[in-house]
């Protein structure tokens, strides 16, 4: 009995040779006593299941080679290739973009950095943006020229400086008028000059404004129209008011300081050449650079000498203005034109809602002073008036104009530098 047991297990180890045994010798092998013969007997009920015993050696490749098949599908599709999930996420910029420079900003703009890029095994972001634009094929990549510098054609800029210069035109038309007819026409008469005077200057900067390097492409800027009235017409009307208001008024009619309206007039051409010199050469650092902290480093002087040519440009046709008129422009009229400036260069180029803050900023404290004056006439309220007060007896009336205008035109700068700096900032189309 004992000897029974390793009988059975002898044909299940080598099913293989016990069947060909079987058929070819049927005697048992030589060494093997009587109690082998159940193996022969088994044979046939062995052979006559293959199923059991056949999916042994087909089974084991299988479980073999899974492990390594599944490791080898996650390193081609994975690091082997990183771009490629980048590469469908934005499927729809690659295939819209006419140059790898449009995919760079919009990268930019999703977040990509020259840091992030690194680790798509690229060195910056423009190169990562020349293989999503070489291996996306693209629905229109027509050469456009969506990308590329403002026009340089004379007839086009002559067309928008000419423009530009129509809101200095209608100012100037108008003092003349009021000028020559004075001691002739009747309060109304002038008045009525007066009125159609500032409807032509708004109406040839609406033209000014339509096209040309000021243009903002469609964009809606009716909060930023309304608080860039408020403070021309604080410009013309503010400073008077304010006398009144400290003065124990208001009454009678408030006097007008034409200088500041006149000036920033005419100062609407240098302000278009600002904007176009800028646009220009921060599109050729653009082209040029291979780097997202290289071009916002040729970029940013690019952004202060633009604002400083407007401002050396603006004050002198301010102190002109102020010469012809026979009553000095304030300083708050030199803080007002760059904050314009500063607020349309940033709607131009895509952020718009930094540049309605800034000016409703500046509305806010010029709208304050005359307010807090008022209030302090109430009873315990004193104190409220106290730093308007001071303010225009240390420096004079203009100085709220200056403060509020100077204060926002400052945030604005700081916003441009880092927006204006950015490559997405001048690839729109």
């Amino acid at each position: 009995m004992p000897a029974a047991h390793p009988a059975p297990a002898d044909p299940a180890e080598h099913c293989g040779p016990a069947k060909s045994a079987a058929h070819s010798e049927p005697a048992p092998p030589v060494g093997h006593s009587t109690s082998a013969a159940p193996s022969t007997s088994a044979a046939p009920s062995l052979a006559s299941a293959p199923s059991t015993f056949s999916a042994l050696p087909t089974r084991a490749p299988e479980i073999a080679h899974a492990a390594p098949a599944r490791k080898l599908s996650t390193g081609r599709y994975g690091p082997a290739d990183p771009v490629k999930s980048l590469m469908h996420r934005h499927r729809e910029l690659c295939e819209r973009a006419v140059d790898p420079l449009e995919i760079a900003a919009g990268l930019e703009a999703h977040g990509v950095t020259d840091r992030t890029a690194a680790r798509y095994r690229h060195r910056d972001v423009f190169s990562l943006a020349e293989e999503l634009f070489a291996r996306v094929p693209g629905t229109a990549r027509e050469p456009v020229a969506v990308l590329s510098a403002p026009a340089r054609d004379i007839q086009t800029r002559a067309a928008w400086s000419l423009r530009a210069l129509l809101p200095g035109a209608a100012c100037l038309a108008t003092l003349l008028t009021l000028r020559l007819t004075e001691g002739v026409l009747g309060g109304g008469a002038r008045l009525a000059i007066g009125g159609g005077g500032a409807l032509l200057a708004f109406a040839g900067l609406a033209v000014a404004l339509r096209t040309g390097p000021l243009s903002t492409g469609g964009r809606p800027t009716g909060a930023a129209n309304l608080y860039g009235c408020w403070l021309l017409g604080y410009a013309l009307y503010g400073q008077a008011l304010l006398h009144q208001v400290l003065s124990g008024g208001p009454e009678g009619p408030w006097d007008v300081t034409p200088a500041p309206l006149l000036g920033l007039a005419v100062a609407v051409a240098p302000a278009a050449w600002s904007a176009h010199l800028f646009s220009v050469h921060a599109h050729r650092k653009l082209n040029g650079s291979r780097a997202l902290e290289e071009f916002a480093a040729g970029v940013r002087p690019l952004l202060f000498g633009a604002v400083a040519f407007f401002l050396c440009a603006a004050t002198g046709l301010l102190y002109l203005a102020g010469l012809g008129t026979g009553g000095g422009a304030p300083v708050g009229a030199a803080g007002l034109g760059v904050l314009l400036l500063l607020a349309r260069l940033l709607t131009v180029h895509g952020y718009p809602e930094p540049a309605t803050t800034g000016l409703a900023a500046a509305c806010a404290v010029e709208a304050a002073a005359p307010a807090l004056v008022l209030a302090g006439r109430l009873p315990g309220l004193h104190p409220l008036a106290r730093p308007v007060d001071v303010l225009v007896a240390a420096a004079g009336a203009g100085a709220v104009p200056a403060v509020a205008c100077g204060a926002a035109a400052l945030g604005l700068l700081t916003t441009a530098t880092v927006a204006l700096s950015r490559a997405s900032a001048h690839t729109a189309a």
